[in-house]
């Protein structure tokens, strides 16, 4: 539906370039046993699939079947999520760690409140010490928790007892973050854990050490070091690009170097070289969920979802794109032979032969993004101006929740309280929660899959929490302004929304801040009135256009937690009948939570709807007031 991305998909296919769209053509249709989870590389007996040969069922060479090998592929895909978040969630404590022994160059502590808070639950004592001193020893403390191998994850104490329990009795609990990755590829080794089962519910073992681990992490000392979001208002879209601007586009999901380059842009050096060059100035957007970092702290426009990076380039207006880890298309160096743009990649961990490398230090924070600064403005003179398409399309948005700041929204400063969003349930005025959350994807509607459903579910007065792409995608239809309660919310929601000031669809930050609705949902529990645990609530997730191994780590860690997570697409085990059974229904009954797979968004949305009406009935609350 988005006219920005049809009309660079028009230039782009003017000029000859493939992008994403007719790469996924080109490979469909995709590898059946793929798709299915019945192919295993993990031996050199293989690579194995299972089949049918003269009517005969035909099983791995080492005696693994579809069970077990669709099993080990879901926990192999779980790990690599896990470890994927968690990782940047290390890298901004390993930062925090520099910036408090004053080796950080260009970094400061911006939210001494959080850190104190945060030291407390990690049992760290902060009376007569500096904020220096603090920072270390809560870098420290969270450090050894990667490597922990006994005991349980400090931030998972904020679950709710109920859930705890159940963890506990379940051998669910993490008892380190590493570990439990680690685990996971040990058990997926030829020869160890062949039960479907046991391998899944380590699987959830995993995912829960990243979303109330890792990724919680990241979040949290991310609002330390940067500042915790505040609302703010921005745009959206492929017109955020400036014809007559040097053009500098983030893209990634790991901040220290995107912060750095926010706070570089400003220099006044720096700007007076951007005129020299014939540039008005240095404009500066993003991709991806790094841009919802920039986006939640420093209101700064964006240019769209992971679908929009090559779109990006072909505007040929784009004078340097900065690049760290995750969602990155390798296919962008020999996209940019067409234009002027220099990709710059940051990050040892994600090299890309046609970039040039600029390595990022935390050490040197400040004065490496002046040098990729510098390097874009240097491009600017370089643009060939018969290439430039810079599509016209923009949208209002607003953006920066937290679990915290809500409870101002809704309590106000001196009163913060989630009372008003439990009220609201219990008086039928909001049917529940929802989060619709992940990654684009051109299998389905290239990100429309989520405008439609989100529509769908405020029709119904279903409040959104949003994170990623999804939020990005929702933001360019508008749904993420307050003005979209009174256009598209049932009465009840919308009374709501103007009452207190917000949109229906309330953007919660980047992938690893769905850890934001970990907390949020909590926060609900601890208010009262609607359930004892997570597992009670008329809470449910879906990410309907998911591509990414993440995807599947946060989907499994809410599942873990007691909601239930719609996919559009299934994960690759439908091959196997008992993997999705235990997937679909068994797993309910050991964490309360379940898989559910529907591409069509209306489908998806009642059947959310239809989960919440049961949770509502089970709490006896009050019939929906205007139904």
């Amino acid at each position: 539906m988005d006219k920005a991305t049809q009309e660079m998909k028009k230039v782009a296919e003017k000029k000859g370039i493939t992008t994403i769209w007719e790469r996924l053509q080109l490979q469909s249709p995709h590898c059946k046993f793929g798709i299915s989870g019945l192919c295993c590389k993990n031996c050199n007996y293989g690579p194995c699939r299972i089949i049918t040969k003269g009517g005969q069922k035909v099983i791995g060479v080492c005696g693994a079947d579809e069970d077990v090998i669709s099993a080990r592929n879901l926990v192999r895909h779980i790990a690599a999520g896990s470890a994927c978040h968690s990782d940047h969630g290390r890298e901004i404590a390993k930062t925090l760690l520099l910036t408090g022994q004053g080796k950080a160059q260009g970094y400061r502590i911006k939210d001494e409140y959080k850190l104190k808070k945060l030291a407390e639950e990690y049992k760290i004592k902060t009376d007569n010490k500096s904020i220096e001193k603090i920072a270390v020893e809560l870098a420290e403390k969270i450090l050894s928790e990667y490597g922990q191998q006994e005991g349980e994850l400090t931030l998972i104490q904020r679950a709710p007892e109920k859930q705890k329990k159940t963890w506990r009795e379940n051998s669910l609990m993490p008892r380190g973050i590493d570990r439990e990755v680690v685990e996971a590829m040990s058990r997926t080794h030829m020869g160890v854990d062949n039960d479907y089962k046991n391998l899944i519910m380590h699987g959830m073992r995993c995912a829960l050490s990243d979303g109330w681990g890792g990724s919680m992490v990241a979040t949290e000392l991310t609002d330390v070091l940067f500042r915790s979001p505040k609302p703010v208002r921005a745009k959206v879209n492929l017109g955020v690009l400036k014809k007559n601007s040097v053009n500098i586009i983030i893209h990634g999901h790991v901040p220290l170097l995107s912060d750095m380059v926010a706070e570089a842009s400003g220099d006044l050096s720096l700007q007076q070289l951007a005129k020299e060059k014939g540039a008005e100035g240095i404009n500066l957007a993003g991709i991806c969920c790094t841009a919802n970092e920039i986006l939640m702290r420093r209101g700064i426009s964006v240019v769209g979802s992971v679908l929009q990076q090559e779109l990006a380039i072909a505007t040929g207006a784009v004078d340097l794109m900065l690049v760290d880890l995750q969602c990155i298309l390798p296919s962008l160096p020999e996209l940019t032979k067409c234009f002027h743009t220099k990709i710059v990649c940051s990050s040892p961990k994600a090299r890309f032969p046609g970039m040039e490398y600029v390595e990022f230090r935390e050490e040197e924070g400040l004065s490496i993004a002046k040098e990729i600064i510098k390097m874009a403005i240097e491009n600017f003179p370089n643009r060939k101006e018969e290439l430039i398409n810079i599509p016209q399309e923009t949208m209002d948005m607003v953006a920066g929740f937290s679990t915290e700041n809500i409870f101002e929204i809704l309590g106000g400063k001196y009163r913060g309280t989630y009372r008003p969003l439990n009220d609201g349930i219990i008086s039928g005025r909001i049917r529940g929660v929802a989060g619709l959350v992940g990654c684009s994807n051109p299998k389905l509607l290239s990100g429309d899959t989520h405008i439609i459903m989100a529509k769908e579910l405020i029709k119904h007065d279903v409040l959104i929490v949003e994170t990623g792409c999804a939020a990005l995608d929702c933001a360019r239809e508008g749904l993420l302004t307050p003005e979209a309660a009174k256009k598209y919310a049932g009465k009840g929601l919308q009374e709501i929304c103007e009452a207190v000031g917000i949109p229906p669809v309330l953007h919660l930050g980047s992938c690893v801040d769905n850890s934001r609705i970990l907390t949020a949902c909590c926060e609900m529990v601890k208010e009262g009135g609607i359930g004892n645990s997570l597992d009670e609530l008329p809470v449910a997730g879906a990410a309907m256009e998911w591509y990414s191994e993440k995807a599947i780590a946060i989907g499994w860690y809410f599942v873990a937690s007691g909601a239930p997570v719609i996919f559009g697409m299934p994960y690759h085990t439908v091959g196997s009948k008992n993997v999705m059974e235990f997937s679909t229904e068994g797993v309910e009954k050991i964490t309360g939570g379940k898989w559910a797979f529907e591409p069509d968004p209306i489908k998806a949305a009642h059947l959310i709807i239809e989960y919440m009406n049961k949770k509502r009935e089970a709490l006896k609350l009050k019939p929906m007031m205007y139904e």
